[in-house]
């Protein structure tokens, strides 16, 4: 066994271990952190809010190994250094990295428990009916969900108001994220 993973070990015994970040129970993690909201959403959404106003925001994907090393560094730092040129360079790398941290719950944020009564939510043909039985399902969410799909939710009306620049209306925003929201 390697002297590092011995290290490990022992201060996994001790608590002194940082437990991951992606792929973590929402509510365990904001538990842990003392967070209302996941700090990578956090950091991630008010970086593209200052620099991702740029044509396609959240639909053209990063580049992979720079997806990866800012992955490697939220898990390590939990609060990277956003403003490094590598980012700056490549918004879509932060934006793929946020759409990615909740693909990657194991319960998804719409949670699998909702799933069903969100999928005959939006059957309701009349809107007005659709939105009401929306937001009786959203009722529903456990808190850390309810509260972290609101951030996110504000996040993206304030990227909906770009469209002009970013060709990202609310439908289109809609498309890319509802696959990583709701599984």
């Amino acid at each position: 066994m390697s002297l590092a993973l011995k290290a490990r070990q022992r201060a996994r015994r001790k608590g002194g271990s940082r437990e991951r970040l992606f792929g973590c129970d929402l509510r365990e993690h904001l538990q842990r952190s003392g967070q209302d909201v996941p700090q990578v959403l956090r950091s991630c959404t008010e970086f593209v809010e200052q620099h991702g106003v740029v044509d396609g925001i959240y639909r053209l994907s990063g580049v992979s190994s720079n997806i990866q090393r800012l992955r490697q560094e939220f898990e390590a730092q939990r609060s990277p250094d956003l403003s490094r040129d590598v980012y700056l360079q490549d918004v879509h790398c932060v934006s793929s990295l946020c759409k990615a941290y909740c693909r990657e719950l194991p319960n998804p944020l719409l949670t699998y428990q909702l799933y069903d009564k969100f999928a005959d939510a939006v059957a309701v043909q009349m809107e007005e009916a659709r939105l009401v039985k929306i937001k009786e399902v959203l009722k529903e969410l456990p808190v850390p969900h309810y509260r972290t799909l609101e951030f996110l939710m504000r996040h993206l009306l304030r990227m909906a108001g770009h469209s002009g620049r970013t060709n990202m209306h609310a439908r289109n925003l809609a498309i890319v994220w509802a696959p990583n929201l709701l599984r």
